[in-house]
């Protein structure tokens, strides 16, 4: 039985807080970084974070959006949940926040221009010299594939700090202490994955970037064994800032070959393995929807159950995939996944306050003694693996 999900009201005051904080800040930065929009679209972003700072009524998508009905369905279930016009300061929190950024895309026209409104951020980081460096690092050799995929995971879980929409995470960087993983499945993921290697793996992305990147790198040492297929599930539009799209992959990886050496090489690989057909890029809506993981289409389904592993990236996907919700936090990682068969692991850094499978009531009771903010500041990190 899932606890009900965190709403936006002052019931939790980091949703709360991203509604009449963080988002109206993303939007303000949006403008600020796309001084040539058009005056109507600046009006209308204008408008939409005032509104969302206010907690106004949340209004459905004009009739002429081809996803109209599909969010109009949701916001209908939230008014029988909240029992009154939903806002963006009652609703449920999974449900406003992806909806915000849908209107996000609304306000700037994006079904009509196409033009990526965080792209200015995106492309800032991708010529950062902390991305290439962290590249550099995933790049080196390893004594054994079980050494690179144990560093690669590693790599991968601590990239996902680096989220353009949230500067609380990104200041702690790459580098760890010994204390930041809460739970390390690795041993068992990588046991998994060449106890059989053969099978497709599913990776459902989350930022682009530096976490594309290793994304990306991961993708390669598993491309390593040849009986696997990697098919990288990815945003179908631009959302939560930093999420990645197809369009991103493509940058990425025409950035690496720009770069030369190792990252060309990696570049070249990943390309080849595309061209062969054993590595994919597969934008569904479904990944910008409000809809929890257990809500998956019947084709969506049917497809991850038969996967050899399922990988899920970041804390937005892992809100989906366990629910929005304030579990016990030993309730276990398998079992909160009942509902999907695949091996499932989740390489998540903390920026809310779902979470389950920690190994000790003891130690949350010791991390809110010394870090009141430990389940939202990105700083711990989690390895979480299911076996089928």
């Amino acid at each position: 039985m899932r606890p009900p999900p965190i709403r936006t009201d002052r019931s939790n005051s980091f949703a709360n807080n991203t509604m009449r904080a963080r988002l109206p800040a993303i939007i303000a930065e949006t403008l600020a970084l796309n001084s040539d929009y058009d005056a109507s679209i600046r009006t209308r972003l204008e408008k939409l974070r005032d509104g969302i700072a206010s907690g106004a009524p949340i209004p459905p998508l004009p009739k002429s959006e081809p996803d109209h009905h599909e969010w109009l369905r949701a916001l209908d279930k939230q008014r029988e949940i909240v029992q009154r016009q939903p806002s963006w300061h009652n609703a449920e929190w999974f449900f406003a926040e992806t909806y915000a950024y849908r209107w996000i895309l609304e306000a700037t026209r994006w079904q009509e221009t196409g033009r990526d409104p965080f792209a200015p951020k995106k492309h800032e980081e991708l010529q950062s010299g902390a991305l290439w460096r962290l590249v550099e690092r995933a790049m080196q050799p390893a004594e054994t594939l079980a050494d690179a995929l144990s560093r690669g995971l590693a790599l991968d879980l601590w990239a996902n700090r680096i989220d353009l929409s949230y500067a609380a995470s990104m200041q702690h960087g790459t580098d760890t202490s010994s204390t930041d993983l809460l739970v390390d499945d690795c041993e068992a993921a990588i046991a998994h994955v060449l106890g059989e290697p053969d099978g497709v793996i599913y990776l459902v992305a989350d930022n682009a970037g530096s976490e594309l990147a290793m994304d990306l790198a991961l993708v390669d040492l598993l491309l390593r064994l040849a009986g696997i297929r990697v098919l990288v599930c990815l945003k179908a539009a631009p959302t939560f800032v930093s999420d990645a799209t197809p369009s991103d992959v493509r940058l990425m990886l025409a950035e690496m070959q720009q770069r030369g050496d190792k990252a060309a090489a990696l570049a070249k690989r990943l390309c080849a393995a595309w061209s062969a057909e054993r590595l994919r890029f597969l934008p569904h809506t479904f990944w910008n929807s409000s809809h929890f993981l257990w809500d998956m289409p019947a084709s969506l389904h049917e497809a991850l159950n038969k996967a050899r592993l399922v990988i899920i990236k970041g804390d937005a996907n892992y809100r989906r995939a366990v629910g929005d919700c304030l579990w016990d936090a030993q309730t276990t990682f398998a079992a909160a996944l009942s509902y999907l068969d695949a091996p499932t692991l989740c390489l998540r850094t903390l920026k809310s306050d779902p979470l389950v499978g920690l190994p000790s009531a003891d130690l949350a009771k010791e991390l809110c003694a010394s870090d009141p903010e430990w389940r939202v500041n990105g700083k711990r990190g989690l390895i979480q693996f299911k076996a089928r």
